[in-house]
């Protein structure tokens, strides 16, 4: 048997786990239902691919197969994939060398999906995050954050537990996707979405809003509608909910795979266009604090996104 069968054999995830009704969520909207399981078919269908295929410029090119918009699904679960055979096979470094070539424009999304995988290998994410790039290494805690609120939303959403193995900012991290989690979770409604968020402690609200303006802004299912009152549910934790928002135009900018859903929501969240809010982030990172005893760089620079929009609404 090749190693990609056997790692296939493994490693596989049945699709079927990404169903709503499989899960559980509050899915009662049929658009927002098939939004969600949509996206978790891309999101398979480029980790499958990635244990599969060795070479990682026909990897590229099978999940640039997919439609643009729901690309950076595919190479989320990339990611994933490539950090598993990584693991499995270590002399091929796969993910490494998939991020500085064909997928360089996904940086996010490889690093979002290399968190997945350390849920289900015998890894320490913190250990693993500092391997990672001192920036967006922090988002693959964030994507470790989004597969236990995904997968395991009972113990993580409804019970609140803290992830017993991460400490410090690295939980601030896991929250952030935890999060966006919710938003699939609660099916993309923002009324239940927000009541959901409100049941957490008030010192993890602001990474949860962060996470649901990114998943609302990124991923979509809500209607125009519904996405309206989002700023308002928000409450005060609008400047995360745009920063949120930021941040999902900065990662489809950057892989070059724009959403009308994102656009959408960057004017309602942030009152810009999506390539004016991405540019915030950009511009964020000129002279950005470098890690210090309180806090680490990624999150100075969320926080600089964040206090550009809450003094724009103080504006208003």
């Amino acid at each position: 048997m090749s190693s990609s069968k056997l790692l296939y054999r493994l490693f596989g995830i049945n699709p079927a786990e990404t169903r709503v009704r499989r899960r559980g969520f509050e899915a009662s909207d049929a658009a927002a239902l098939a939004r969600i399981e949509t996206i978790g078919a891309a999101f398979v269908q480029g980790y499958h691919a990635a244990l599969q295929e060795p070479n990682l410029d026909r990897l590229a090119r099978r999940l640039d197969e997919i439609d643009i918009e729901l690309s950076g699904f595919a190479y989320e679960g990339a990611g994933m994939g490539l950090a598993v055979v990584d693991f499995v096979l270590p002399w091929r470094r796969g993910w490494q060398q998939f991020l500085d070539g064909p997928a360089a424009g996904h940086v996010y999304m490889l690093h979002v999906g290399a968190g997945w995988a350390w849920v289900r290998l015998p890894l320490r994410p913190e250990a693993a995050r500092r391997r990672l790039h001192p920036l967006y290494g922090w988002l693959a805690l964030d994507g470790y954050g989004f597969h236990q609120g995904y997968f395991d939303w009972r113990r993580y959403i409804e019970l609140q537990k803290l992830p017993a193995n991460l400490s410090g900012y690295s939980r601030r991290a896991f929250d952030q996707g935890l999060g966006r989690a919710l938003w699939f979770v609660k099916g993309a409604d923002p009324a239940n979405v927000a009541m959901a968020a409100a049941h957490f402690p008030p010192e993890r609200r602001n990474d949860l809003w962060s996470g649901i303006g990114l998943a609302a802004s990124y991923a979509g299912g809500a209607s125009q509608e519904k996405l309206e009152l989002l700023p308002q549910l928000a409450g005060e934790y609008t400047a995360q909910l745009a920063q949120g928002a930021a941040f999902a135009a900065k990662a489809r900018q950057r892989a070059g795979n724009p959403a009308p859903h994102t656009k959408l929501a960057c004017r309602l969240f942030c009152g810009l266009s999506a390539d004016d809010a991405a540019k915030i982030t950009d511009n964020a990172l000129i002279g950005l604090p470098a890690d210090d005893a309180e806090l680490p760089a990624y999150e100075h620079w969320r926080r600089i996104v964040q206090n550009r929009f809450a003094r724009s609404a103080m504006q208003k």
